[in-house]
């Protein structure tokens, strides 16, 4: 009995913290803001349009060129911050492997340019095993010299992280998507994230975990967006035009990633925003064009190419090839769904065993995946390289025979080592994603999916060398390369990153641009068609959209839960409001001071409850401010909200606001004028996937519901999620638990005993303070799970 009374007591703890968890964010009211921004455009061009003065012709030309000016600025030093994190990225992949005697900043291939010998050095490149004076090239000199510095490298980047920018660890692409449909986190664009992110993530790609750069690019971006326009008033005041830089500057970040100003808008269309009108999509193109523009004039791989693995192709598929191309896409499917399912189950480990030991956990990661990694000769080298190695043609100029890779003679050993090495990924992947280091998983999803590809192609290539005279290689040119294993690796590759992501269109135009040719276009729109048809069919949701429900994070998202169900079910009955008559400064103040709303719905009275308005409780403060200062009013001065229905509200703004509109005096102050007299209202009856649409669509911070004029609730946004998680963790347990509490039945109860030991170890470290704090740390259990931070 009271082994059940405990598991009851624990569900609903899990219960509580997965609803309480939304308290930590705030909205954004679009509709407010909104409205705001035009009011403050109009003010401007009403002043100065019959201004002839140039300081007046300068004020309309920089309103109307200032956002503009803003996507060019931000563009350019997404450029140059990737052009930078590529350059010293190379250097110190490179330096696992030795320097160069000549000059110590040069990577490998710059070191060697034009004189690099077969196995990839010269004689001015020094190997460590040579630095010691024990002969070129010793095997166990240079694996421990390999595995030292990775574990370096990672280290010091998760101890970078941990103390000075918990928020620049992991991906961002999660967060940045919450942000863009309106929810606030403070910090998570900030300066010093954009630092730490920048100089952290050399050293994580570098330690050759399987992680990659691109998906930290577009946090990265986001953070050079909301830097650089917060100089500017305009966008400190707007968040519908701080928005638009977010996205522009997320596709941004895409494009440089890939080398792909059109896929990186079509990314940000995609999977990023919600909101994606016409003047959103030009300010995303330019800022990427812009971006790819400074990233090829400065040109960090001194190949005029954009990123390492930007490959073409001449020759034309064959009709059965197609079977292949379905097969690849079949494995990207199940790729992302194993990836996805086993990587949650690692998440949830982590967050709750290793959450105190994220520099520990960093380490042993890197270790592990160096001692590995380096005797296979395609995990021993940075993945971008070695997806560029995959991605070539055997004949024709610029080829390179990587290790025996185009020796027919070779093709079972590549072929083995192929296999392991995507086999490897894969499980590194699974574990090092999600660390507490800046990661992302595009790259080493990219990867898998080319080892996997390049292994098919070499196959296909090899049974076609067996048997030329098969009825399906009927269509082949005896004087021609028949099968190009490249196109298969590439082919895998795409397959690999739409698995994982669930993202189509962007990836085709991705994968055009970096191959140059419409020729493989169909047979990536099929690859990727299979794909995400057998990726959908295990569970909808990319990896970010899984990561979003996991941590907790506020977004809207399409729920069989809430079809049919009325707004009532939803709404919140004990409000607290505001009457047009009886309030006074030290009622209002009072109210403020002993709650935390970010609005107060204002009526007739308490007894009718007839709906009059809505009050913002910025604009109370402020009121209340300048009452105070011009008015001279006191804790007893009446504050009536009585609506002026011959006149338009007076919106409120710091820089727009005139003393002389507040009318009254220091007995009475009316605050009608300043209130919402048309606040968005609907019926308690009205179905609540119609208010998600309302909310998704619109973005109002809070709909009022009301029945022939009588207030009878509220709802917001946060009052939705809160309701999904309630049904979701009543009506779904079982699916709960798959996500998180019954992952250990999934591992054989390894995990559990292992996070079991860990707790109990910590417990025996801090009694005390562990006794002292329990109360505070079950209430901010949601916090920590929302934020996934760990702020000691």
């Amino acid at each position: 009995m009271s082994g059940h009374v405990r598991d009851s007591s624990v569900k609903l703890e899990e219960e509580l913290a997965q609803i309480r968890r939304y308290e930590d964010f705030s909205t954004i009211d679009w509709v407010k803001d909104a409205t705001l921004e035009r009011y403050r455009q109009s003010a401007v061009h009403s002043k100065n349009s019959n201004d002839k003065s140039w300081r007046a012709w300068w004020q309309l030309t920089f309103e109307t060129t200032e956002s503009w000016i803003v996507v060019l600025l931000v563009g350019a030093a997404i450029g140059l911050n990737s052009a930078l994190i590529a350059i010293v990225t190379d250097w110190l992949s490179d330096i696992k492997l030795g320097y160069c005697s000549t000059a110590w900043w040069l990577n490998q291939k710059f070191c060697c340019w034009e004189i690099e010998h077969d196995g990839g050095g010269c004689e001015y490149w020094t190997t460590w095993s040579e630095f010691m004076n024990l002969g070129p090239d010793v095997y166990i000199i240079q694996w421990f010299f390999y595995v030292l510095l990775a574990t370096l490298f990672a280290t010091t980047c998760a101890y970078l992280v941990k103390v000075f920018a918990p928020y620049a660890a992991g991906s961002g692409i999660s967060e940045i998507k919450c942000i863009i449909a309106g929810f606030v986190m403070k910090g998570f664009l900030g300066g010093w994230t954009l630092v730490m992110k920048s100089i952290g993530l050399t050293m994580a790609v570098a330690s050759n975990l399987s992680i990659g750069k691109e998906g930290p690019s577009v946090h990265m971006a986001c953070c050079v967006g909301n830097v650089i326009s917060r100089c500017f008033r305009r966008f400190k005041t707007s968040k519908a035009e701080m928005r638009e830089i977010l996205t522009a500057s997320s596709a941004a970040g895409v494009a440089v990633a890939f080398g792909s100003p059109i896929g990186g808008v079509l990314f940000a269309l995609e999977e990023m925003s919600t909101h994606f009108p016409n003047r959103t999509m030009w300010k995303s193109f330019f800022c990427a064009m812009i971006a790819t523009i400074v990233l090829q004039g400065m040109n960090p791989f001194r190949t005029g190419k954009l990123v390492m693995f930007q490959v073409s192709y001449d020759r034309d598929w064959h009709f059965f090839e197609y079977f292949f191309v379905i097969f690849i896409g079949l494995f990207g499917g199940l790729y992302g769904a194993f990836v996805i399912k086993y990587n949650l189950i690692v998440a949830q480990f982590r967050k709750k065993a290793l959450k105190d030991y994220p520099v520990m956990e960093a380490a042993v990661l890197a270790f592990s995946t160096a001692l590995i990694a380096y005797p296979n000769v395609f995990t021993r080298i940075d993945m971008t390289e070695i997806m560029g190695i995959l991605f070539r043609e055997c004949e024709g100029a610029g080829t390179e025979n990587y290790h025996g890779l185009c020796d027919q003679s070779e093709t079972a050993r590549m072929v083995f080592l192929l296999l392991a090495a995507t086999l490897l990924r894969c499980l590194g992947t699974i574990t090092a994603y999600g660390a507490r280091v800046p990661c992302g998983i595009f790259v080493p999803s990219m990867a898998i999916g080319a080892t996997f590809g390049r292994m098919v192609g070499l196959l296909v290539k090899s049974w076609h060398q067996a048997d030329p005279e098969f009825f399906l290689f009927a269509s082949c040119r005896p004087d021609m390369p028949c099968i190009t294993p490249g196109t298969y690796a590439f082919l895998g590759a795409a397959a690999a990153l739409c698995g994982v992501m669930r993202i189509t269109v962007s990836v085709v135009v991705i994968m055009f641009e970096l191959t140059g040719q419409i020729t493989y276009i169909l047979p990536t729109m099929i690859t990727l068609i299979i794909t995400r048809g057998v990726g959908d069919w295990f569970g909808s949701g990319g990896i970010a959209d899984r990561y979003i429900r996991l941590n907790g994070y506020p977004i809207l998202e399409n729920s069989d839960q809430v079809f049919g169900v009325p707004v009532s079910h939803v709404m919140q009955e004990n409000m607290t409001v505001m009457t047009a008559a009886g309030m006074t400064v030290e009622k209002i103040e009072s109210i403020l001071q002993n709650t935390n709303f970010q609005g107060f719905p204002v009526v007739e009275d308490l007894k009718s409850m007839l709906l009059i308005g809505y009050i913002g409780r910025s604009e109370l403060r402020y009121l209340l401010e300048k009452a105070r200062v011009n008015k001279k009013a006191h804790k007893d001065t009446v504050c009536r909200f009585m609506p002026d229905g011959d006149e338009a509200e007076i919106l409120t703004s710091v820089h727009s606001f005139d003393d002389s509109d507040l009318a009254g005096s220091s007995d009475i102050i009316d605050f009608g004028p300043y209130m919402d007299q048309t606040p968005i209202t609907v019926h308690p009856k009205l179905y609540l996937e119609t208010v998600m649409d309302m909310f998704k669509q619109l973005g109002p911070r809070v709909v009022l519901l009301e029945e022939r004029g009588m207030l009878k609730g509220l709802v917001t946004v946060k009052d939705v999620l809160k309701y999904t998680a309630h049904i979701e963790n009543a009506d779904s347990s079982p699916i709960a638990s798959s996500n998180g509490s019954s992952y250990t039945n999934e591992c054989g109860g390894m995990l559990d005993r292992i996070s079991s030991w860990l707790t109990r170890r910590e417990a025996r470290r801090q009694p005390y303070s562990q006794l002292r704090n329990r109360s505070s740390i079950e209430l901010n259990s949601g916090y920590e799970e929302s934020h996934e931070l760990d702020r000691r």
